[in-house]
């Protein structure tokens, strides 16, 4: 029997996986944090977008 491995559910995006999952361009997301509608967290010199902040920004409640 083979097993089936499942990679375990994204918490957090870079701006080029934002914009891939949503299918917004890097200037629509750039304007959004900009804009306070879109929540980041900068990780060393990373920005990273949580989950749940995209999925607001989506829904139209950010």
């Amino acid at each position: 029997m083979q097993t089936v491995k499942s990679d375990p559910p994204k918490i957090g995006y870079s701006i080029r996986e934002a914009c891939k999952a949503t299918s917004l361009g890097r200037t629509t997301i750039y304007a959004a944090i900009a804009a306070k509608k879109l929540r980041v967290v900068r990780i060393g010199g990373r920005t990273i977008i949580p989950a749940e902040a995209l999925h607001e920004l989506i829904a139209g409640d950010g």
